[in-house]
Parts: structure tokens; sequence; C-alpha cells
């Protein structure tokens, strides 16, 4: 019996947030602070701070915050990438971690750090794994009304959580799902 590399995209992404973390945590932190996290103010005349619109999603607080989303993206990643391929699956998530880290720049004075927008990118995204050009899956809307509800009612809430990364990031994997299934009814006919 063989291992399977069955999921390039998930498969790598959460091995480079472990090693991430453990460097975090011989670091104290120091690491994930510096090139993990997206501050408010960042100095646009420093390189790093480019990097960081793409690396703060690598990062996270801490073994649980890390678990949290690794859970959510070994669970939906490898149907996701199976469905849509493994370079648009990175193409959209780079897509949904930009998006959320230069909004959260322009629109709060927060950082933000972790996978989060990515995992509800998925979610939203799966909502639509079965869904026909021309109709809105059912699964979609209940997710939308749970997943998202849910965030937008404890974005009211003072926390450590970027209800707002998850909000974007489902609104970026609703997008996504729209336009693949088009894209796959096209390709069908």
């Amino acid at each position: 019996m063989r291992f399977s590399y069955n999921a390039p995209f998930v498969l790598t992404f959460s091995l480079i947030a472990v090693v991430i973390m453990g460097i975090s945590q011989i670091t104290g932190g120091v690491s994930t602070k510096v090139f993990f996290t997206i501050y408010p103010k960042m100095p646009y005349n420093e390189p790093l701070t480019y990097l960081r619109y793409i690396t703060y999603a690598f990062g996270h607080a801490n073994w649980e915050h890390l678990r949290n989303n690794l859970t959510f993206l070994l669970l939906l990643g490898p149907m996701l990438e199976e469905k849509y391929g493994s370079k648009p699956i990175l193409l959209m998530s780079f897509i949904t971690v930009l998006i959320t880290g230069i909004l959260n720049s322009v629109l709060f004075n927060t950082a933000l750090l972790g996978a989060s927008g990515i995992v509800f990118m998925f979610i939203l995204l799966a909502s639509f794994s079965n869904a026909r050009s021309g109709s809105i899956p059912l699964t979609f809307l209940l997710v939308l009304f749970l997943f998202l509800g849910h965030e937008v009612i404890n974005a009211r809430k003072v926390n450590s959580i970027s209800e707002f990364a998850h909000i974007v990031g489902g609104i970026c994997g609703s997008i996504f799902g729209f336009w693949q299934s088009k894209k796959l009814s096209k390709s069908r006919r």
C-alpha cells in the first residue's frame, strides 16, 4: 500500500502552515509577527508589507487556530481539488487571500493572520459541488445562511476573530462557485 499526495495544494499549504507554526513556537511568535501578520498602518515603502498580503494566510495565532483551519481545509480541499483542479484552487485561494488582506488594511484598524478566508471560501465553494448552470443550489443558500449569517451576527462581538475575513472568503467562494458552475456547464455541452 502506498500513500497518495491526493490534494497537492491543500497538503502543501498545510505542511507549510505547520512548519511556520513550529518556527513561530521556537521564536516565541516573533517570526509570525514579522513575516505572517498584516498590521494596521503597515509602511508601504517596505517590501515586506506586500509579502504579508499573501503570507498572513500561513501564520496562525496558536496550534488550536491552525488545527481549526486545517480541519476544514483537509476535509473540503481534496474534494474541491478533484473537481476543479489544483491550479484553479490555488488561484482562487490566492485571490481570496489578497482581497481579504487589502480590504482588511483599508477598512479596519486590526491585525490579520490565518487561513480563515480560504476556509470560508472552500465552505461556500463546496456547496456548489453539484450545481447546474442557471440554478442556485439549495445547499448554497443554507450554507450561506448558516455560516455567513453566523459571522455577521458575531461581527458585533468584541473578540480576536476576523469575521470580516470569513465573510470575504465566503463571498469569494460564492462568486467562484457561480463562475465555476457556469464554466463546467459550458464544457459539458
